[in-house]
């Protein structure tokens, strides 16, 4: 690791006027990713801004029936909130889906949207990274490549988003708060994350000088029909291989809206809305959920190794669908796939 200056900020002003930094200042809360990056030197920042202190820590109902997170409430809190719990399962699903328990007390909600990739030669200082270093290649396009993208990938870049809270967040359509010296923004969820494109280093829209300060969630939670699958190699602490967070509205037995994210197959997480259109106004069945998942994955491109994940892909859509559905979403106690 390389040696830093640290300033502990007690307030958001504060903490922007610590970036006069510039470029080699980073923003810490949590630190359960970027300590990881420090130490293995893909990160090399000359100064630590904390931001823990911050008053940024509430969970409060907005006046159109929906949530707004600060964006240091931690995982753990944000899961066991009654509101989350009640009103929006799926994403409370999805947080107890990823990491540890003792990772979730750290982990914190703008954190979670700012996780890098856990692609193998984007840890590895010693090995081609566009994503770490642009202009140096793709060391996974040849190489070893089981756990990268197969839909929105470049020449670039395959490398997938690691977020399981962020799959989630995509489908419920929350909306990201973000603050700077110029003022403060929104940004739709949507257009928070970046494809690579051919600026894989870039992960986000965010501007350089913007701070996070808040996740709002709109009223409609589907707290009704909905599930969070995650499949992965191990039913303990693992990234998605593939996973999948489906919110449904149910009226008259067809479906009246929907909305499906995948995890783990992509720079970010993905949503095709197009293909959504399809099952609106359909009866929730097995062919029209197959059909579904079909067009969606007709984009889906391997690159080896990750070729079996296509097929993955789409029988997770499918289960999930069919789970959300029938008002059985997936344990997240029990991680077993029935």
């Amino acid at each position: 690791m390389h040696p830093f200056s640290y300033t502990r900020a007690t307030n958001v002003q504060e903490a922007l006027g610590a970036l006069a930094h510039g470029g080699a200042a980073k923003f810490i809360a949590g630190g359960t990713n970027l300590v990881d990056l420090m130490k293995e030197t893909v990160e090399r920042p000359q100064h630590l801004i904390d931001i823990s202190h911050l008053p940024l820590k509430s969970i409060e109902d907005t006046a159109s029936g929906g949530l707004r997170i600060g964006a240091l409430v931690s995982n753990t809190e944000l899961a066991n909130d009654k509101r989350v719990r009640d009103r929006y399962r799926l994403l409370r699903c999805a947080i107890l889906a990823g990491a540890t328990r003792q990772l979730r007390n750290a982990a914190t909600t703008g954190g979670n949207l700012l996780q890098r990739t856990r692609c193998y030669y984007f840890y590895d200082v010693h090995t081609p990274c566009n994503k770490r270093s642009p202009g140096q290649g793709c060391g996974a396009l040849h190489g070893v490549n089981r756990i990268h993208a197969i839909l929105g990938a470049s020449e670039h870049c395959i490398a997938t988003h690691p977020s399981d809270m962020c799959v989630a967040l995509a489908a419920l359509e929350a909306t990201v708060h973000v603050t700077s010296a110029e003022g403060e923004r929104t940004i739709d969820f949507a257009g928070f994350h970046r494809l690579p494109d051919d600026r894989p280093d870039l992960d986000t829209t965010l501007k350089a000088g913007e701070l996070i300060t808040a996740v709002e969630l709109p009223p409609e939670g589907f707290a009704d029909h909905f599930t969070y699958l995650k499949l992965r190699d191990r039913l303990s602490y693992a990234f998605a291989l593939v996973s999948v967070a489906v919110g449904l509205r149910v009226e008259n037995e067809q479906i009246a809206e929907a909305r499906v994210a995948l995890g783990g197959v992509a720079h970010k997480p993905w949503r095709d809305r197009e293909a959504e259109q399809q099952l609106i106004g359909q009866a929730a069945s097995r062919d029209r959920f197959e059909a579904y998942a079909r067009t969606v994955m007709a984009k889906a491109h391997g690159y080896g190794q990750n070729d079996f994940k296509i097929e993955l892909g789409r029988r997770a859509i499918v289960r999930a669908l069919q789970q959300a559905a029938a008002g059985t979403p997936q344990s997240q106690v029990d991680k077993r796939i029935r």
